[in-house]
């Protein structure tokens, strides 16, 4: 390590602040954002020629080997699997859609795309899923008109049902959803046969292969004309809002993102990033902040087989223990996993933090007690502390506007605009919303005119539904503070506003680890009621029922939801945490302890672990009333009164 880690401050993330008449604060960052590629695949090819060798890509393989792709042989997969697309009807009216999970193969032909100008759009296993109704799907298909679909090996956490085969499992989603003048493409001959037995699906390798006769110079002049404008890929986001919209992706906004990522961790311009990670390229976070920050720098990415969740997470230890990152990217769920099992486990430990230089977390705020494992667990291994950094974005930003930096991290900060970043503070009621404007910022949402009207400001400032408040309003330099989302905010009946935002990682601090979630309830209600979603592993160990170290779970989350020591373990904590409150808006009255888990199929959580409150809250609409009782349930916990006292 050239220096430590902590004693980076980027001058870059200086900032020149307007104040509008209006009460508007603009955030202008002084340094300019630096020169970005032309389209993503210039990064591929700028690699390719200057380290071919490097690793890119790499894969636990059928026999648990890692199976290797250097930038070389990336490249050159990319280009012929380029020429095979070439030979098809396809465009922004008839992209490319991909309906499996992270893969070797997903990466290649999504690259192939890009590299010839033709769209792409990774769609989440979840939407196949066998106990799906496929509603969402068939909009997809009707949205975006697909003129090729693809499913291909994947991880074995992304197979659906745990199918031994991963393209069998998706055959009766395409026979429901597929339109007939559409290309099936999988992964191998003997794959492609059980994808759709009915009609004709190209194997990658034929794809690859391609007509002897095809113009060989076809991909390469459409190469040619790809521009920064030119869309990547669609992105589907907010579908648990209602139909999925799917966000225009650009070269220009993947690339220009990349490069005001750099500014934010420079050290990867010192040693190329080595990331071992799970997160679904489906999503903005993974499959754009992240492979695109291995790939921009010439690093190397290992596609972690696991998932933050019992029975997976094995596998992410497994991948940890054989590589080290340089830099760890992850939801705090994944974090919390992370630090209960480096507690007990020391070689894990040594060889997560043998060359780490940051940890870099997303969607969703990193409760303190997580936050205070990784430093404690910083200093025992290596003697300081890693830096936690952060920011805030959106899958319509590709994804990052603004970042911290070891200077100013901490729980709830989200920094300054990085470089080529502009950002407004608007008035939205009593908070101020985060707007952005720049080349990291979509046009829009793909044949959705007034949903795209309605996303931006009269200035063209994307309107992106956080607020934000300064961490000192007297020097707006200093940076912000995530202040929740502003649709998940609401008043009590006594005309005072809950944020939701803050009170959930204070709540999440003081029930930790007996929880994974809360769920926030009391709009037009006399007072703050909860619906807690547990940790069934940590709730057992608590209540004597299980051990973390043999991974055992005596009671199932309905048995939890009833227990009377599970029960009582949380009152307790309740009642510390609304002891210290002073106002109704972070009291808590009542709570009540889910009976199942969020389902994915119904949107209620994403495939990063991401709770939709407001769906949570429609599904649980007959437990929330049952907290509201004069006299409640036994399994309601009641904060005892004298915590409620002003």
């Amino acid at each position: 390590m050239a220096a430590n880690a902590l004693e980076w401050a980027p001058s870059s993330f200086a900032v020149d602040v307007e104040k509008r008449a209006d009460g508007a604060l603009i955030l202008t960052p002084r340094t300019p954002l630096a020169d970005y590629p032309r389209c993503v695949t210039d990064a591929l090819e700028h690699w390719a020629a200057l380290a071919p060798d490097r690793l890119l890509l790499a894969q636990r393989a059928a026999d648990g080997q890692w199976r290797r792709l250097s930038y070389g042989q990336t490249l050159l997969q990319v280009r012929a699997l380029a020429a095979g697309l070439a030979a098809f009807d396809l465009s922004a009216q008839r992209p490319l859609v991909i309906l499996s999970g992270n893969g070797i193969e997903h990466q290649l032909l999504s690259l192939a795309a890009m590299y010839l100008g033709v769209p792409y759009c990774p769609v989440s296993p979840a939407y196949s899923q066998a106990g799906s109704d496929l509603a969402k799907l068939h909009y997809v298909m009707q949205l975006l008109t697909p003129g090729m679909i693809a499913v291909l090996d994947t991880s074995p956490a992304d197979r659906v049902d745990g199918a031994a085969d991963p393209t069998a499992a998706f055959a009766r989603a395409l026979r429901a959803t597929a339109p007939a003048d559409t290309v099936l493409v999988g992964s191998t001959l003997v794959g492609a046969a059980r994808l759709a037995p009915d009609r004709p699906v190209l194997a990658l390798e034929q794809l690859a292969a391609g007509d002897p006769g095809r113009d060989p110079t076809r991909a390469e002049s459409a190469h040619a004309l790809v521009q920064p404008d030119s869309i990547a890929k669609f992105l589907l986001t907010s579908g648990s809002t209602g139909q999925p919209k799917a966000v225009i992706t650009t070269h220009r906004m993947l690339c220009s993102n990349q490069i005001m990522l750099r500014a934010a961790l420079p050290f990867v311009l010192e040693q190329p990033p080595i990331l071992v990670d799970w997160l679904p390229w489906n999503h903005t976070f993974g499959g754009s902040h992240n492979v695109g920050l291995a790939m921009f720098n010439g690093g190397s990415l290992y596609i972690d087989d696991g998932r933050p969740m019992p029975g997976a997470f094995e596998r992410t230890v497994r991948n940890l223990r054989e590589i080290s990152p340089t830099i760890h990217l992850d939801v705090p769920k994944g974090f919390e996993m992370l630090t209960q099992r480096m507690e007990r486990d020391a070689s894990l430990r040594d060889s997560f933090y043998r060359r780490l230089r940051a940890c870099f977390f997303a969607a969703a705020g990193l409760p303190q007690h997580i936050w205070d494992a990784l430093d404690r667990q910083a200093v025992a291994t290596r003697g300081e502390r890693v830096p936690i950094l952060s920011g805030l974005g959106a899958t319509e930003t590709a994804p990052s506007v603004t970042f911290t930096t070891p200077s100013a991290e901490r729980a709830g900060v989200i920094g300054l605009p990085a470089p080529g970043a502009i950002v407004k503070l608007a008035r939205v009621g009593e908070k101020w919303e985060l707007r952005s404007r720049g080349p990291h910022v979509t046009p829009g949402y793909w044949r959705a005119p007034a949903q795209t009207a309605a996303a931006f400001d009269e200035e063209g400032f994307y309107c992106m539904g956080d607020a934000v408040r300064l961490i000192d309003p007297a020097d707006p330099a200093r940076g912000l503070v995530f202040d929740g989302r502003l649709t998940e905010d609401f008043k009590l009946s006594s005309g005072t506003r809950v944020s939701v935002g803050p009170l959930r990682l204070s709540l999440l601090r003081a029930l930790a680890p007996l929880v994974l979630d809360v769920i926030i309830a009391g709009h037009d209600r006399d007072y703050v009621a909860l619906l807690l979603l547990p940790d069934i592993e940590a709730a057992c160990v608590a209540i004597g029922t299980g051990a973390i170290s043999t991974g055992t779970q005596a009671l199932s989350q309905a048995e939890l939801a009833r227990d009377p020591r599970l029960l009582r373990a949380l009152a307790q904590r309740l009642e510390r945490y609304t002891s210290a409150q002073l106002g109704s808006t972070t009291r808590v009255r009542r709570a009540a302890v889910l009976t199942e888990p969020p389902s994915l199929d119904r949107g209620e959580i994403t495939d990063k672990g991401s709770l939709n409150q407001r769906l949570m809250l429609q599904r649980w609409a007959h437990l929330i009333e049952e907290l509201y009782r004069d006299v409640p349930p036994a399994h309601v916990i009641s904060v005892q009164q004298r915590a409620q006292q002003d």
